[in-house]
């Protein structure tokens, strides 16, 4: 939704920088209504280069980095976690058994109780605390994703009201100056 935002604001920002292109052009054509001197100024100063309206140093907008990483970590360990949780998989028997093995072979077994039972516990326990440790890991980076992209969007907004001023009051000005016409 912040992606969407953000470029929402680009667009925004673009077309107030379009509208205060299309003012100065609309300034040009008052100013050679209002006077023969004005026109013979315009004329001389020759007709601006139709471009690309100036982004009056508004950089181009890309998605912060940071948060798409999070976004495709996140997603990996998502999926990661739903083909191993219990309840969002199919279970069957021979796959259980050797999950079972694989996690018995690949911790210590002097870390454990001797106790089967209280050693499975202890098993399912650190299993457990990994899984939370990696979702809050997941969290923390789309957390901070999220907050450099909520700084970078509060720049634009800045950027954008101070442009939106100032062309509010160019627009009122040329709307004088037509009006004395």
């Amino acid at each position: 939704e912040l992606v969407r935002q953000g470029e929402a604001l680009k667009r925004t920002e673009q077309m107030v920088d379009k509208m205060d292109q299309d003012l100065k052009t609309s300034q040009r054509h008052i100013n050679s209504i209002k006077s023969v001197w004005g026109g013979l100024v315009n004329y001389f100063k020759g007709k601006p280069p139709e471009s690309k309206p100036e982004q009056n140093g508004t950089p181009e907008y890309y998605t912060n980095s940071r948060l798409k990483e999070a976004m495709m970590s996140s997603k990996e360990q998502e999926s990661k976690y739903q083909e191993s949780h219990p309840n969002l998989r199919k279970l069957d028997d021979s796959g259980l058994l050797t999950f079972k093995a694989d996690l018995v072979s690949s911790v210590q077994r002097d870390s454990y109780p001797k106790n089967q039972q209280l050693r499975a516990y202890h098993q399912k326990i650190d299993n457990n605390l990994d899984e939370m440790s990696s979702g809050l890991s997941r969290l923390k980076n789309l957390a901070l994703g999220l907050q450099t992209e909520i700084d970078e969007q509060d720049d634009m907004l800045d950027r954008l009201t101070k442009k939106v001023e100032t062309l509010d009051v160019n627009i009122k000005s040329t709307d004088k100056k037509v009006r004395q016409l």
